[in-house]
């Protein structure tokens, strides 16, 4: 490992993350590893969430490298977090089905893993002899507790992160390095006693305050259930809920601020998905499914899952806002 100067790590810590800003994330943040002890606290917490079956079916969340970050690089001493916003100003018509916002676009996999691998080329002809590699949710990382710690937020009550300017409609990205960078501090904070998200959410799913049981989520249940047929409860709380849901978010007062909407072209609506009607989705078959769903995050949910949805939502049902 090349020891650098204090100045040489605060320049390239500088550098990253303006270059990170230049591939359109904001906002972004850098972290040490292995973190502080809130950082541990949340790992913890997610210990404990895994104890009590929150995962209904998920059973990827109890990857044992999901605890340490350590594990996904060798010699991991930084990490750069990064979050891109997908807040549009858009709505869905009146009397039609609901997707959750972030599948209104291209899928946000491939978005912020290409653009964070930009970034470490970038890193690269910097530093060449540094290691780097990128993680999206799909990678076994804490990637919220991580993007706090990095100081992009902090955790809100309904387990989405949130930013005091630009609410809780963003994905997250990590980029984690061997070099040693200078930390930005953590978020702290800024729920305090509001409870608006537990409130509203139709089925209890957060049972607690950052705790969300997967097996009450509606969003859990359109997306990673394989049952053939959805659970009653589930059923009778849907509304026009098809894939994920956004109540929590909807609700959430730090989402009621004017807040900045992207013009990303990546981030921008399918129009077919602000006006999906029921009676359509109910005959979609595999090539109908593949031609909307191309290059989404959706085409997770198949054919007959989103036939299954669409059965029980109903669009004329209020959606607790």
């Amino acid at each position: 490992m090349i020891e650098r100067s204090v100045d040489q790590q605060d320049d390239l810590s500088t550098a990253l993350k303006q270059r990170a800003r230049e591939e359109g994330f904001n906002p972004v943040g850098l972290a040490r590893l292995p973190g502080s002890p809130r950082l541990r606290l949340r790992t913890q917490a997610l210990q404990r969430w895994l104890d009590q079956g929150h995962q209904a079916d998920m059973a990827w969340m109890a990857a044992p490298r999901r605890l340490d970050a350590s594990q996904l690089l060798d010699g991991a001493r930084s990490l750069l977090a990064v979050g891109l916003n997908y807040y549009v100003a858009a709505e869905t018509q009146d009397g039609c089905l609901k997707v959750a916002r972030y599948g209104w676009g291209r899928d946000y996999h491939r978005v912020v893993d290409q653009r964070l691998r930009r970034v470490g080329r970038w890193l690269s002809q910097q530093r060449p002899e540094a290691k780097w590699r990128v993680c999206v949710d799909s990678a076994p990382l804490l990637d919220k507790a991580w993007a706090e710690e990095a100081g992009l937020g902090w955790i809100g009550k309904h387990s989405n992160l949130i930013h005091p300017s630009r609410g809780s409609w963003m994905v997250l990205g990590h980029l984690l390095t061997t070099e040693d960078l200078h930390p930005d501090e953590p978020s702290r904070s800024l729920c305090g006693r509001c409870t608006t998200c537990i409130d509203a959410c139709p089925t209890g799913a957060i049972s607690e305050p950052f705790v969300v049981d997967a097996r009450s989520c509606l969003a859990f249940h359109t997306i990673e259930n394989r049952q053939p047929d959805l659970p009653v409860a589930i059923q009778n709380a849907l509304g026009p809920w098809v894939a994920g849901c956004d109540i929590c978010q909807d609700v959430c007062p730090w989402n009621h601020h004017s807040l900045p909407a992207s013009h990303d072209p990546e981030m921008q609506p399918r129009a077919w998905l602000l006006e999906l009607k029921q009676s359509d989705v109910l005959r979609w078959d595999d090539v109908t499914w593949d031609d909307k769903l191309r290059g989404s995050a959706l085409r997770r949910i198949k054919p007959w899952m989103w036939r299954r949805n669409a059965a029980s939502a109903k669009t004329d049902q209020p959606t607790n806002l």
